[in-house]
């Protein structure tokens, strides 16, 4: 039976990455995007040549009614997904005294109420059908050690990470794991505009991670040697922390 994983944010830097590397592995792909209906498209293609089934799912994570109505059609359309990951999220940094209120909301309502509004239509079914699924939730080193000019940023990866333990105990009993992956400095668009010059002097490996370092180990939190890995979070920093 073949396995369709959601991945939300799906049209550039680690969340195509990963659907590119998933496909590889012999999944289909749900491919959920928000405004760059061309570049998801391009990510369609490229599944496609690999043999592999892929479809778009267009939704603002923050946006909860909306989320729930195309979780829910798509699944009731084509069925409960095997894997999700919640890939999507936004950076507003801005340091704390003068930080807009619209840069914490933002971000914490995208990154954090994110993972409610995507998880929420979709743990039941997979409850119901059985599914011994996957959830792969993005963090950041950011929630784990804190970065200036990022309270809002770290807050929710933090929070990402302690939603990861509890609903991984509470869906444990199911066969359904929930861990978490936080990078650290990974070559994406997100990176372009920091002094990777003073940034490398901080990683042991002296280098930025990849995409591919980051997709290689969700797609092994997807496969069945991970069954027994749940309510963790594993970070990919070259040495960071």
């Amino acid at each position: 039976m073949d396995k369709t994983v959601l991945i939300t944010g799906a049209s550039r830097g680690i969340g195509k990455e990963t659907a590119l590397y998933l496909a590889k592995s012999g999944y289909d792909i749900v491919l959920n995007y928000n405004k760059n209906e061309k570049a998801a498209l391009e990510v369609k293609k490229e599944i496609e040549a690999l043999g592999r089934k892929a479809r778009l799912l267009q939704f603002d994570i923050k946006e909860r009614k909306e989320t729930k109505e195309k979780i829910e059609n798509d699944i009731k359309d084509n069925g409960v997904y095997y894997g999700v990951i919640l890939n999507a999220g936004i950076a507003k940094d801005n340091i704390f005294p003068i930080m807009e209120d619209n840069e914490w909301d933002d971000v914490i309502n995208t990154n954090l109420g994110g993972f409610y509004n995507v998880l929420k239509p979709i743990v039941m079914p997979m409850i119901e059908q059985r599914v011994k699924g996957r959830i792969v939730a993005l963090s950041s080193i950011s929630g784990i050690k804190g970065n200036r000019g990022q309270t809002n940023y770290s807050a929710s990866k933090a929070g990402i990470m302690g939603a990861v333990k509890s609903l991984g105990l509470e869906l444990a009993k199911r066969g359904i794991t929930v861990n978490c992956v936080a990078p650290g400095v990974i070559e994406t668009d997100m990176i372009k505009d920091i002094p990777f010059d003073e940034v490398k002097k901080l990683i042991p490996m002296k280098r930025p991670g990849t995409s591919k370092e980051v997709a290689s180990l969700i797609n092994y939190l997807l496969s069945n040697d991970a069954s027994y890995i749940t309510c963790q979070t594993i970070s990919v920093n070259g040495g960071l922390i």
